[in-house]
């Protein structure tokens, strides 16, 4: 079946703030797959308008919860990743090649039921959606950016991720479709959903991304028990993508002493995450 994008609105400008940093583009964007609209949140890099640039391709980043990415005004409990900030610094001192980041804003109130590939009790999800998610990603939101900004085609310029939920259906569709992306970003991923059936599936997995970034902090779940639960699954994931052949220049693994499950601690982290999946 082919899925047609649609765009229901023109391209908006993000009203002036000072918590937004450089070209950020706003599009409102109907998915036929999801039967909902949502938007798009596409950060262009430094001088990407510039005469000089105007035949350049870009790789791009694909991040899920678009809203808590670039603004604090749209950001959960108003703590925002920083993306922007942090892209545009990275590029300006050329600790990264220049990249487009497209956030792809959750759908709210079906957040859940669109992240979670699986059913669940816990959290209770008893129809998800999630098992489409990758053709939304693929065949509806990835043409419709590559329609209307530079973008460099190919695994090697393709990289997807997120956080908690966002980061388990990240990895849910790389391992649907490890054809597409040639990075992951994992940050807090919920791995113990549905009695933790993406790790055991992850054993069978042959082909990953060329680089993967997996972080998760010691305090995340606010409980001792299940705080040593969540590192071990984690751990359990760095043990099965070593085995399938990823070394330290494909993996890199961050235990984050202390660090809680929140947007601040995500962004604390993403200067380190950005370099590895991007750098030089």
């Amino acid at each position: 079946m082919k899925h047609v994008m649609e765009e229901v609105s023109q391209e908006q400008s993000v009203p002036k703030n000072d918590s937004v940093t450089g070209d950020l583009r706003l599009h409102e964007f109907r998915s036929r797959l999801f039967r909902n609209t949502r938007m798009l949140r596409i950060w262009l890099p430094p001088r990407y308008d510039a005469p000089e640039n105007s035949s350049r391709l870009y790789p791009v980043l694909y991040l899920n919860d678009g809203q808590n990415l670039f603004d604090r005004a749209t950001a959960f409990g108003g703590v925002e990743w920083q993306v922007d900030e942090t892209a545009d610094r990275l590029i300006r001192q050329e600790v990264i090649a220049p990249l487009i980041i497209v956030g792809i804003d959750n759908a709210q109130g079906e957040r859940m039921k669109e992240y979670l590939p699986y059913r669940s009790l816990h959290p209770p999800v008893l129809r998800p959606r999630g098992k489409r998610y990758p053709d939304f990603l693929i065949k509806e939101v990835m043409p419709f950016v590559g329609e209307r900004y530079r973008v460099a085609r190919g695994f090697e310029n393709s990289a997807v991720g997120g956080s908690s939920l966002g980061a388990l259906i990240s990895l849910y569709t790389v391992i649907q479709r490890p054809d597409v992306f040639g990075g992951l970003l994992l940050e807090s991923p919920s791995l113990f959903i549905s009695y933790r059936r993406i790790v055991k599936f992850s054993r069978l997995v042959r082909q990953w991304p060329a680089k993967v970034f997996l972080a998760i902090g010691t305090r995340e779940a606010g409980r001792q028990d299940k705080d040593r639960q969540v590192v071990e699954d984690v751990r359990e994931l760095e043990r099965t993508l070593r085995q399938a052949g990823l070394d330290d220049h494909r993996l890199r693994v961050k235990i984050d002493e202390g660090a809680t499950h929140s947007e601040g601690e995500w962004a604390k982290r993403f200067p380190e995450a950005l370099t590895f999946l991007f750098g030089r």
